[in-house]
């Protein structure tokens, strides 16, 4: 039987395991799906050498398990980022299937009048979603707890209500709001979101943060994170069976 997992530093939240498990029931497919949780990116050395078919990379290992990989997928190579590993022909290749995933659930949402985005967090997530909207002609501009010293990054105390309004895509990819610690929110001016933001949370669990919740009392459209997984991870089946 072949195994498949997640690796992650804490996976009670994540949805992944319970996904593919479904998946290989619903497609009659004798296989499994395992989470390891690594206390730091060095312990994926004995995951690698139990010979999984394929694994999942998640927070906070999407830029840090690159160099433990042979060669990288040019999409992720561009991107930075890789949440998904491929072994193939003695070669541990990394993909990265979040940039598909995103794109495919924001389509049904985006107008012409999001030409610019707020991206709350810089890492791995961060930039596969950076990856697509820059793709897409979209102006990216980043918040984060320590900013980049140079233009378009910012830090959440210079976040006001002028940039609210000048960014009608908001995008939390940070883990901030999800389970367990679901009463935690970014602090921004959320009274600047009006009835033409699309606000995204990466976050599944809970369905709706209170990220979320704020934003839909201002009459934004919201979306959470539940459709991007299911597509990343059929993305990432993809890859593990070509």
């Amino acid at each position: 039987m072949k195994t498949y997992g997640l690796i992650g530093k804490t996976l009670s939240h994540s949805f992944s395991s319970e996904f593919f498990k479904n998946y290989f029931q619903k497609e009659a497919i004798e296989a499994s799906y395992q989470n390891f949780e690594l206390e730091t990116i060095e312990e994926i050395l004995p995951v690698f050498a139990q010979n999984p078919s394929g694994l999942n990379v998640t927070i906070p290992y999407k830029e840090l398990i690159i160099p433990y990989l042979d060669t990288l997928d040019p999409i992720a190579e561009a991107i930075g980022a890789v949440n998904t590993i491929v072994f193939k022909d003695g070669q541990k290749i990394g993909y990265n299937s979040d940039a598909f995933g995103f794109q495919q659930s924001i389509k049904p949402f985006l107008c012409n009048h999001h030409e610019r985005a707020l991206i709350f967090g810089t890492g791995g997530a961060s930039k596969a979603i950076a990856f697509v909207l820059k793709n897409i002609g979209i102006d990216v501009l980043y918040v984060s707890r320590n900013p980049r010293d140079e233009s378009k990054h910012f830090s959440y105390e210079e976040v006001n209500d002028n940039m609210i309004h000048a960014c009608k895509l908001i995008i939390n990819c940070t883990p901030v709001g999800s389970y367990p610690n679901t009463d935690e929110i970014l602090p921004i001016p959320f009274t600047a979101i009006g009835a033409d933001h699309l606000v995204i949370d990466l976050i599944y669990n809970p369905e709706k943060t209170k990220f979320l919740q704020e934003a839909e009392r201002q009459g934004a459209t919201i979306m959470n994170g539940k459709s991007m997984l299911q597509e990343q991870a059929l993305k990432s089946w993809e890859y593990w069976n070509q």
